[in-house]
């Protein structure tokens, strides 16, 4: 065993991983499951058709309490928290003063505190980024008694609620504390994949049970990290650290609607983030140099990040950032920064792939439609 692998910390759910056959890879400083037998395009179509258990342990959770803590998180993130209501999450970011994102995250009000999910690379900087803010009124829990279980897929609803028949009343971005199976979990009606589907906080004690209740469901795979990419990327979602990172602000990464309006508009809680005077200049001109768009390829081959884009005139105008087969969309697709002014939809570009140009072509996002539960 390499002493890179003795480093790695493992999620309270690693031995079900390895009993059920997964391949284990490094993973923000985890052992984490990129695929199991069924292999990484399966697991996609069985999560977009019925439902896959994805273990997400590895992400921070945090708990902020006190009076001042919407307060306090309002001026780090671009995003309405003092009106977000008890029983709701919201997703938002964590900015810089150059306007860059440092990290993009959930937040949820249980009313006598909130409860942020954040990502695992990140984790201990957002954890210094937050107490370095910190009032004298507000305290910062870092959660590490807690595993992290996403269900998520058509046949998700179906499945939870004959568990807990009240999660079936959820709504897109609700979220409660509720017993499964008699353990006490947080359920959020939310997830990564563009499909319906829960995110559950469970007792790492108690991971192992309810993971096991999920999987006993046949309408449930485990699924890993290979097809968690590429369902996340056919709906639209960018992944932190590839297609969002410290030097890109909210407006390049064609992240608008996730700045509040309140926080734009002329008012008294307009601004007051970190980057706020970049940031707003931008919506305010448009005047980005790049952008995140869609890219559609036109062959079939896939292209993936890293890749470099070309106009016709054999000009360098932008690279890709994530890149998938897209085993839904039918045909490849990719995200990827490109000039502004050739951000169009429909706009032609050419990705050099292995020395040849292939033809790929600015599309909307997603590529597949998202079917979050809304009522």
């Amino acid at each position: 065993m390499t002493q890179e692998n003795e480093q790695l910390l493992q999620t309270p759910l690693y031995s079900v991983h390895v009993e059920c056959g997964a391949k284990m890879v490094p993973f923000a400083g985890y052992e984490m499951p990129v695929q199991y037998p069924l292999g990484v395009k399966k697991e996609h179509l069985h999560t977009r058709d019925a439902a896959g258990l994805f273990d997400v342990s590895h992400m921070g959770q945090l708990r902020l309490h006190g009076e001042g803590a919407a307060k306090l998180l309002e001026s780090l993130v671009p995003v309405d928290i003092i009106d977000l209501s008890e029983g709701k999450q919201r997703y938002a970011f964590f900015t810089n003063e150059q306007g860059g994102i440092l990290d993009d995250l959930m937040v949820a009000n249980f009313g006598d505190h909130l409860f942020l999910v954040v990502n695992a690379a990140c984790k201990d900087q957002d954890i210094a980024h937050i107490s370095k803010h910190l009032p004298e009124d507000v305290k910062l829990e870092v959660i590490e008694d807690r595993a992290l279980l996403a269900l998520q897929g058509p046949k998700a609803a179906e499945v939870l609620s004959d568990i807990q028949p009240e999660v079936a009343d959820m709504l897109f971005m609700d979220i409660k504390k509720t017993q499964l199976d008699g353990i006490e979990c947080y359920v959020s009606r939310s997830g990564y994949t563009g499909e319906d589907g829960y995110e559950i906080s469970v007792p790492s004690d108690q991971a192992e049970a309810l993971a096991r209740k999920l999987t006993a469901y046949e309408q449930v795979e485990w699924i890993g990290l290979g097809a968690r990419d590429s369902l996340r990327l056919e709906c639209g979602l960018c992944l932190y650290g590839h297609d969002l990172d410290t030097t890109t602000t909210p407006v390049e990464a064609s992240l608008l609607w996730g700045i509040s309006k309140i926080r734009r508009a002329d008012g008294e809680r307009a601004g007051g983030f970190p980057g706020a005077e970049i940031i707003l200049e931008q919506i305010a001109t448009k005047d980005v140099s790049r952008k995140r768009v869609g890219l559609v390829g036109q062959t079939k081959a896939p292209v993936r990040e890293g890749v470099e884009l070309f106009d016709s005139e054999g000009t360098k105008i932008g690279v890709v950032t994530s890149g998938t087969a897209g085993p839904n969309a039918g045909k490849p697709v990719s995200m990827a920064y490109i000039r502004a002014d050739l951000a169009a939809v429909d706009t032609e570009v050419l990705a050099e792939v292995r020395g040849k140009m292939l033809p790929m072509t600015v599309a909307k996002m997603p590529f597949v439609p998202q079917r979050y539960y809304r009522g």
